[in-house]
């Protein structure tokens, strides 16, 4: 495609992504700059100067989560939330755990510390993001969803904005009829707050090595199905969890399983991308869990309403990268800020956007963006509550790379010693380096669950229930490096894992005109956005990036 001529918009800050993390932050730098309206010099800022690009269609479409928020961070930004209107399903009336067998089940006698969830609440976060949204808009600050940010604008070595999405091109890179450039879009302060496994907030970490000295960041990849099931099965605000089966010993996960009301339930599995064998499949695993007698027994007679699936960055104290560079401050998922131990996030996404909002404004005040001024940020999180919750659970997940009864130790280990167990800091491998080749499974059968279209779905049953489109023709935005690999040595090392561990049927190993041999197809408009290709690709030559803004799932009530 020919040069393009590009619109320049200049703002004082942009947030990329309104997640709980960038809409956090708003909401904060918002309420900054109004208790400043008394002040003789006034704010350094405005809120007409601060822009929030959001990739989904509408604010929280992409928004997905089991969820459980424990509202301390919430309770700090909005005190008055409840009063406010707070979309919050359910308080926690109760907790449970169960190991699972393949046909029975036993309940512990109570729930350890780390998933006692007295005081929180079952939520959507869908809902949960869109009422932050109009509050957000309420302040003056704009929103601007349908709009990915595709490229990270820098300036004599700092970050200075990022360039927004072309929209109307064609799959070979032409412009339709209906082309549209995108934008630079500069800004004093960039903040990067995309979620899991950000495909900006990648670039910028590997940049600026701001992971040097970190461990690399673990992943689990949850599914969830939303569910109306026959009155008088589960209280509201019911809260179950499982370990055990269909995993094996040597696997991190569980499932899960909370009442939003009588009727109403958030049904989910969770396991690590940490796994051995190449023909490991979470959304199999969720199947089966689903058959286990007792889940079965609760979900007869329901109805499946909703499906979706993301990763979850698990890694703890020890993975998150340095948070603050010239230009740009990483909040939330984005830089990993989610408590394994609680399997919560939500309330450090919220923390970690008002905090770094705060260190926006005294850079502002200061005129100063550098580094060293907003590594402020950094200082800020680990002086506050955030770094006291994170530091109690610095080891938990590598506690589990050996297997879960050993994780099970480990963690026991950890509670005893304030998160410490048997040495400082426990190390991680990338989740991809646990894969085995092919080979080392071949006297195993692999089960895979036959579905039945009203317990168990294939996964384009799922799909359809995320409410997932994409423009068919736009450039594919799964870039393979070398197809060359996938379809001639990946078939003969790993047996090309892609087409297991994608939640979503995008990778499709197709026969080859006249039956010689495969080729790798890629399904892109059925993408959920979970991000799992990225991290769970032996090769490492599958990379994400945004399609055109405003494809994507669509997680109404998630």
């Amino acid at each position: 495609m020919p040069e393009v001529q590009r619109e320049t918009l200049d703002a004082d800050v942009v947030i990329v992504g309104a997640g709980p993390a960038g809409l956090s932050c708003g909401l904060r730098l918002a309420q900054l700059i109004a208790a400043c309206d008394g002040r003789a010099s006034g704010s350094p800022l405005s809120p007409a100067s601060i822009y929030i690009l959001e990739k989904a269609a509408e604010i929280g479409a992409h928004s997905l989560s089991g969820a459980i928020l424990d509202p301390r961070s919430l309770g700090e930004l909005v005190p008055d939330f409840a009063s406010q209107g707070a979309p919050l399903e359910s308080p926690v009336t109760g907790d449970a755990v169960y190991f699972l067998t393949r046909t029975g089940q036993w309940k512990l006698p109570f729930a350890p510390p780390f998933l006692q969830n007295h005081g929180n609440y079952i939520v959507s976060v869908n809902k949960l993001v869109k009422w932050l949204g109009e509050l957000v808009e309420a302040s003056g600050i704009s929103l601007f969803p349908g709009i990915s940010g595709t490229e990270i604008l820098y300036d004599t070595g700092r970050v200075a904005g990022v360039r927004t999405d072309d929209k109307g091109i064609d799959k070979a890179g032409n412009p339709k009829p209906n082309f549209q450039p995108g934008y630079d879009l500069r800004a004093k302060v960039t903040v990067f707050a995309e979620g899991s496994r950000g495909s900006l907030t990648k670039q910028l970490i590997r940049r600026f090595e701001l992971d040097r000295g970190a461990n690399p960041q673990a992943y689990s990849l949850g599914i969830k199905e939303l569910w109306e099931i026959p009155p008088g099965r589960l209280l509201p605000g019911q809260v179950i969890h499982t370990a055990g089966w269909p995993l094996a010993s040597r696997q991190f996960g569980g499932g899960f399983i909370y009442a939003m009301a009588e009727t109403l339930v958030s049904l989910g599995f969770v396991a690590g991308l940490d796994y051995e064998d190449p023909r490991f499949d979470v959304h199999n695993s969720f199947n089966q869990f689903k058959t286990h007698p007792w889940v079965k027994r609760l979900l007869a007679g329901g109805q499946m309403r909703r499906y979706g699936a993301r990763t979850i960055p698990e890694g703890g104290y020890f993975s998150i990268p340095a948070t603050a560079t010239g230009g740009a401050l990483i909040i939330g998922d984005a830089g990993g800020f989610l408590n394994a131990g609680r399997l919560k996030g939500i309330h450090l996404a919220m923390k970690t956007g008002a905090l770094a909002a705060e260190s926006i404004f005294e850079a502002f005040e200061r005129g100063d963006f550098s580094a060293q001024a907003l590594g402020g940020f950094d200082a800020k999180w680990r002086a506050s509550w955030v770094r006291d919750e994170l530091w109690k659970v610095r080891n938990c997940r590598q506690g589990f790379t050996r297997g879960f009864w050993q994780g099970a130790l480990q963690t026991g280990l950890q509670l005893c010693t304030g998160g410490r167990g048997l040495r400082r800091r426990y190390s991680l491998r990338q989740d991809h380096e646990h894969m085995k080749r092919l080979d080392a499974f071949a006297d195993r059968p692999f089960a895979r669950i036959r579905p039945d279209g009203k317990l168990t779905f294939d996964k384009l049953s799922d799909v359809y229930h995320s409410g997932t489109h994409h423009e068919e023709d736009q450039p594919c935005h799964l870039r393979i490096a070398d197809f060359d690999i996938c379809n001639n040595r990946c078939p003969r090392e790993y047996g090309n894992p892609c087409q297991y561990f994608c939640p979503a049927a995008v990778y499709e190993m197709e026969d080859n005109p006249g039956g010689s041999g495969k080729h790798l197809k890629i399904n892109a408009s059925n993408c959920v956005h979970c991000k799992t290709c990225d991290i769970a690709d032996p090769y490492e030559i599958i990379t994400w990036v945004c399609p055109e803004g405003g494809g994507g799932p669509r997680y109404d009530r998630m």
